[in-house]
């Protein structure tokens, strides 16, 4: 035998195969074997070297030899004093990297105060509405030294403004402030349904950010195209990938229409993708979104430095597959997945805690997930080597078959004139519906499997702890709100609530004067009703 071609059809034939469809959680049709005939391209145009384009094997020449990964678990809950506490103890246990979750009235740009955050302050998340309370959140935590993620939208500009006031009050010049906000209001659109005002308005705040900080905050990454999102709705791995790149196609777009120099910005664009179960279409899917990156970068925007067409990515173990049911599986899921997001070369990662799909995780449920991580570091030896599946057949195809069918997405995406338009048209919200509903239905039928749920239940389980907010947070949370909202400087206020308005329709840029509404101790739901009253509110269109 001297082809594959060959084996299969004279050996494998005969074998036995289990009755079941072999096809990733993707449902992407997976070979029984792959060799050399199944991998395509050269060493050097598709691969390459570690920290050489097209990074498929990582972004760093050193990769994880030099430094590992940040460890940065999503933290947040309550009033700011109670999330500052969880800050500190994650530090003390050797996380390097803060990631803020903010309750649903921050999120949504509502004060603590509004009738719209009735039952949902500090829930989901730490309830921030001014200043004051970032102020507390970070109190004794060192901005100038510290990472900090915030995973907001379309208030970001408003957390981001206030994340900046308390480092100029910290005395941290904003050139030394380092971090991330996520602020992909795209994505929203798409999946995660959280905006104020309309697509085109909330594109041009985004566009402002990263003008603003490739201009006041160069360390800051004023945008982390997300695919958790998309993932989390119900997306294949593919649908993630596609619509993700095309997302940041459509914020680069953007950006060079302003007149930005795509070399100025691109470096301190980032990405956060979802990191599912199927452990080979995960690796895969990174190490392929690093290949598009970069070409796309070089090819469509003419990009020259090294670092514009660098794939630079957070990543969150996938909280879509955790179950309520027998709940302490998910610390294997959890281990596998992040697993694969090393392997598959991430720059952070956020591993979940088992109790996530019940409540808030409790702060042992968060020491296991993060032990998980630094286990893994310190203990596997998967960290030693770069790209240590690179070169294996299966997966250097699969990464070429994820590949050419985001392309394939991405092809649509822009006949179509581009995400913008794609969106408005309603097209990724369909695409990722009819997944969701395709596997939904592979669950009910047993085509897939989730263990405990469809296949191995258990008829009782014992509880376990779990973490439970205080109704009495919401009631303080409203008060301070209230007595701050009296004794500031309501004329002050007013002022610069207007220069907000103004700035609105006179193309300036909103950053600088969001910043000085926030000095003046303006809410985050007070600068949120400035974009309701002059951009519009926006309703989802239903084009399912």
């Amino acid at each position: 035998m001297t082809t594959k071609r060959e084996w299969l059809e004279q050996t494998y034939k005969h074998a036995k195969e289990r009755p079941v469809r072999f096809t990733t959680l993707s449902d992407l049709e997976v070979e029984p074997l792959y060799t050399p005939e199944d991998v395509k391209g050269s060493y050097d145009a598709s691969l390459g070297y570690p920290g050489a384009f097209p990074y498929t094997r990582g972004v760093y020449e050193s990769m994880y030899r030099g430094r590992l990964w940040t460890m940065r678990q999503f933290a947040g809950y309550g009033l700011a004093e109670d999330t500052n506490k969880r800050f500190r103890f994650l530090l003390s246990q050797g996380q390097d990297g803060l990631s803020t979750a903010f309750d649903m009235p921050t999120l949504m740009g509502y004060d603590a105060d509004s009738e719209r955050a009735i039952g949902e302050v500090g829930r989901e998340g730490v309830s921030v509405s001014s200043v004051h309370d970032m102020q507390t959140l970070f109190d004794q935590i060192p901005i100038g030294r510290v990472s900090t993620s915030m995973t907001v939208n379309c208030s970001a500009s408003v957390l981001l403004a206030a994340y900046l006031v308390v480092a100029e009050r910290q005395g941290v010049p904003w050139e030394q402030v380092s971090g991330t906000i996520q602020n992909d209001m795209l994505k929203e659109y798409i999946a995660q349904k959280e905006w104020i005002c309309p697509p085109a308005p909330a594109l041009r705040i985004v566009t402002d950010m990263i003008e603003f900080c490739t201009k006041k905050v160069p360390r800051f990454h004023p945008v982390s195209i997300s695919g958790y999102h998309i993932r989390e709705a119900g997306a294949t791995a593919v649908q993630e990938l596609a619509f993700t790149i095309a997302d940041g196609l459509c914020y680069v777009e953007d950006a060079v229409k302003r007149g930005l120099n795509v070399d100025d910005f691109a470096p301190r664009l980032s990405f956060f993708w979802d990191i599912h179960i199927d452990f080979l279409e995960e690796i895969a899917k990174l190490r392929a979104a690093r290949r598009m990156w970069a070409r796309l970068m070089k090819e469509r925007f003419g990009a020259k430095n090294p670092r514009s067409m660098m794939l630079r990515t957070h990543a969150q173990t996938a909280g879509v597959s955790l179950t309520a049911q027998q709940p302490l599986n998910n610390v294997v899921r959890v281990a596998l997945q992040a697993l694969a997001g090393v392997l598959g070369g991430v720059q952070s990662m956020h591993t979940n805690s088992m109790d996530e799909t019940l409540a808030l995780p409790t702060e042992q449920a968060v020491m296991v997930a993060l032990r998980t991580q630094q286990i893994i570091a310190e203990e596997t030896g998967v960290a030693n080597i770069i790209d240590p599946l690179g070169g294996s057949y299966a997966i250097e195809a699969l990464t070429d078959k994820v590949e050419a069918e985001a392309l394939e997405y991405i092809r649509k995406i822009d006949e179509m004139g581009g995400m913008l338009k794609a969106i408005e048209r309603g097209y990724p919200q369909r695409e990722i519906a009819e997944a969701a509903f395709r596997y939904q239905r592979q669950l009910e039928q047993g085509v897939k499997t989730v263990v405990g749920v469809n296949k191995f239940v258990v008829p009782e389980e014992l509880p376990i702890e779990v973490l439970r907010i205080d109704p009495a947070i919401e009631e303080r949370q409203v008060q301070r709100v209230r007595k701050m909202k009296r004794e500031r400087n309501n004329m002050a206020v007013k002022e610069a609530l207007k220069r907000v308005a103004d700035a609105c329709h006179s193309g300036e840029n909103l950053m600088e004067p969001i910043c000085e509404a926030v000095r003046r101790e303006a809410t985050v739901g007070e600068i949120s009703d400035v974009f309701r009253s002059e951009f519009g509110v926006y309703t989802d269109p239903g084009w399912l």
